[in-house]
């Protein structure tokens, strides 16, 4: 049986990686958003329960993420996830949201649950995060890794939270998931637009007037093993508003939560059995001194809790009036199962050079 130190290992040093930019050289954290419109480069962290997590690093360049190396990762067992809802659970909790939509309490709401395994105690965020560049390329992949802060992230998240370009925003809400894009339902259209229409009033909050668009509505991407339906909303953010006032109407972000927002928080408190924690929640970096910043939804994500020396991965659906409770179980089932995989080893025969090594098959990643 494996001894799980409360802490995470000593050689560990703090830094935070998005695509082909690395930070090291560990400056100051602070959960103050205000100090995010001051200077310098920020890891952010928030997760969904709202612990916020800022780190300013000193360092950052362009680094590609290294290759995966050889037993530089060891995941747990495939077989070793156990989920906070199981199938009867969550099929449960799926036709309850129906009875509050069927009551007039939610249009929609996102159900979710955080699968776990144990971990050894000398595992390495930043060796996950090789595999799942490889394994699962996503367009917001992030790591920030703080040791004895509690803060130990790898996403592949595909979902655009909050871009800044200045004084310009922009948000990328995901509703609607299938293998091919045959799969997407018309409910799955409905629900895009309907995330979208709370997007668009959260970013109306702290926007000047009028500058609320949607350039993309309903657009199908492709990502490693599924397609998603994608939209954009876009704004100018009003005379003093910065990050304090755009984190408050902007979080956590609606495409995870459902809409009313604050009906969907009340349901979504009352039939998960566990805190999300950055899972679900905003995870990327702030660019101060040029005012820009990337925020990824924290999906597609794992996390290390050293305390129950535990890795934790979240999925989760959207449901609405036309939900049907197998069909959502099994969407969270694609989303964690590609993932999951990578996680257990299924890259795991890489050599340094990242070329595949004899013995790993394709299936572990269907």
């Amino acid at each position: 049986m494996l001894h799980h130190p409360p802490g995470p290992p000593s050689r560990l040093s703090p830094l935070a990686r998005f695509g082909d930019r690395i930070a090291t050289g560990l400056l100051d954290v602070t959960s103050d958003p205000a100090a995010l419109d001051s200077t310098g480069f920020w890891a952010v962290c928030a997760d969904f329960e709202g612990r916020l997590t800022c780190a300013r690093f000193a360092d950052v360049r362009e680094e590609p993420v290294p290759a995966p190396v050889r037993g530089g990762w060891r995941g747990p067992a495939a077989g070793d996830w156990t989920s906070s809802l199981d199938r009867s659970a969550y099929t449960a909790g799926v036709r309850r949201i129906r009875e509050h939509i069927a009551a007039g309490e939610v249009y929609q709401a996102n159900l979710c649950r955080v699968l776990s395994a144990p971990i050894a105690a000398d595992a390495d965020v930043d060796a996950l995060t090789a595999l799942l560049a490889r394994g699962n390329p996503a367009p917001y992949a992030g790591t920030i890794r703080l040791p004895g802060r509690g803060v130990e992230i790898a996403t592949a998240s595909p979902e655009l939270f909050l871009r800044r370009r200045g004084r310009t925003v922009e948000s990328g809400p995901i509703k609607g998931t299938g293998r091919t894009e045959a799969d997407l339902l018309e409910k799955d259209y409905a629900e895009n637009v309907m995330i979208v229409d709370l997007v668009r009033n959260d970013l109306g909050r702290v926007c000047a007037t009028g500058t609320v668009t949607v350039p993309d509505l309903c657009v199908v991407e492709k990502h490693p093993g599924l397609v998603h339906l994608v939209s954009t909303v876009r704004g100018e953010l009003r005379d003093g508003a910065g990050w304090t006032e755009l984190l408050a109407a902007a979080f956590p972000p609606g495409s995870v939560t459902g809409a009313p927002k604050s009906s969907a928080l009340r349901i979504i408190e009352a039939l998960e059995t566990v805190p999300r924690g950055p899972y679900c929640g905003g995870i990327g970096w702030v660019d101060a001194d040029r005012g820009t910043a990337e925020l990824a939804v924290g999906i597609r994500t794992f996390w290390i809790d050293r305390e129950a020396g535990a890795l934790r991965f979240g999925t989760g659906a959207g449901i609405t009036w036309g939900s049907d409770p197998e069909g959502e179980w099994r969407e969270t089932e694609l989303k964690a199962s590609r993932l999951l995989a990578v996680a257990s080893g299924a890259f795991e025969e890489y050599g340094a050079d990242g070329t595949r090594g004899p013995g790993t098959g394709e299936g572990a990643l269907a």
